[in-house]
């Protein structure tokens, strides 16, 4: 977002803020549930994300898949200069993962979004009838100042495709079935919950836009879990129409003040993936902005290629789960993986509920 000319002189006054987004995928500490045994991995992991993290210089990276805060700290700690980090917290019950920010910007106005929005029901989420009304991992809220201006941001990470079934005989979780009707039922459970939670971010930049999106700076950005085109993806735009790329786009009408843009339409098209699952590429790592930024990105300023090699999806036989391949720790500095994980992959952009989350995490990196 570009509101001035030149470097003003400190962090926080300049006309240029660079933003991403990253699934950080399972960051554990070694002895945490769901962390790597071998401490070593652990520090391999550390490195391999401050590599990228260095090369890619954002002011605020919205991180996803992050268990235990005390490692976004660690994170932290290991790329040059100070940072700001908070932490989305986790109910009881729900798996250990979620969502933060690494700031090089002071956060503030920090607020997890939990609650679905008045007017939209419980969701049936399993063949035992249990409904849902919250999200199953929740969003978060902030603000950060750029030029005496502030922007907010929402990160979320929605419900994935990912199909699980009530445990089998042997008291494990299942990730697939012979009942095709179980399967077709179990489908329209996670799609629901995937448009429910969409629903509920975007009632929270509805009620931050208020109308006059074309004064006030918003970013939506986080793992949507499917591509620009999924209905779930595009609730979250608001208005329909004035996509980026068509006739309408430079044309003002009355869904200015509501409407989100994807940036996805600005990303070469060579990189227009953040994922390959199947063979094929699949963006579904997203950037979302208000009126009052999109006519601020310019060409080139949105990439998907700063977190080096692109995670594959692949089928875990045993129970047919899709997950991100393992691989070997980075050979190059522009590598992301590591032993324990790959990342869901990164996106930047250049341009000149409930009250602060329990687990904040304030860290500062190494001088």
């Amino acid at each position: 977002m570009r509101r001035g000319h030149g470097w003003t002189g400190d962090l926080g006054r300049r006309d240029v803020v660079r933003i991403g987004t990253w699934n950080l995928e399972n960051l554990f500490r070694p002895g945490d549930e769901g962390g790597p045994a071998d401490p070593a991995v652990y520090e391999a992991k550390l490195a391999a994300l401050a590599t990228v993290i260095t090369q890619i210089e954002p002011d605020v990276l919205a991180v996803q898949e992050v268990g235990n805060p005390a490692a976004l700290a660690d994170l932290a700690a290991r790329v040059d200069g100070e940072w700001h980090c908070a932490t989305a917290g986790v109910e009881e019950g729900q798996r250990p993962i979620r969502v933060g920010y690494l700031s090089r910007l002071p956060l503030t106005e920090v607020t997890e979004i939990t609650a679905f929005p008045e007017k939209l029901d419980p969701i049936q989420v399993d063949d035992a009838g249990t409904r849902l009304a919250v999200l199953g991992r929740a969003a978060l809220r902030a603000r950060v100042t750029v030029g005496g201006s502030p922007i907010d941001l929402i990160t979320c990470h929605l419900k994935s495709k990912l199909l699980t079934f009530p445990p089998g005989p042997d008291g494990r979780p299942r990730f697939d079935t012979r009942d095709e009707g179980e399967r077709a039922r179990a489908a329209v459970y996670a799609l629901s919950r995937r448009a429910a939670e969409a629903a509920t971010v975007r009632a929270a930049a509805t009620e931050l836009l208020d109308g006059r999106g074309q004064d006030r700076p918003l970013v939506v950005l986080g793992d949507l879990n499917d591509v620009p085109e999924a209905a779930t993806t595009q609730i979250l735009q608001g208005p329909p129409g004035s996509e980026i790329g068509t006739d309408g786009f430079a044309q003002p009408d009355r869904g200015d003040g509501q409407r989100l843009w994807n940036l996805a339409a600005l990303i070469p098209a060579d990189q227009r993936f953040s994922r390959r699952h199947r063979g094929r590429g699949e963006l579904i790592d997203h950037i979302l902005v208000s009126h009052a930024l999109v006519h601020s990105v310019g060409d080139g300023d949105v990439r998907t290629d700063g977190a080096g090699p692109t995670p594959r999806s692949t089928t875990t036989r045993a129970c047919g789960r899709t997950r991100r391949a393992r691989t070997t720790a980075p050979s190059s500095p522009s590598s992301t993986s590591d032993p324990c994980s790959v990342s869901a992959g990164e996106r930047r952009t250049e341009w000149p509920s409930r009250q602060a989350p329990r687990d904040g995490c304030p860290a500062r990196g190494s001088a």
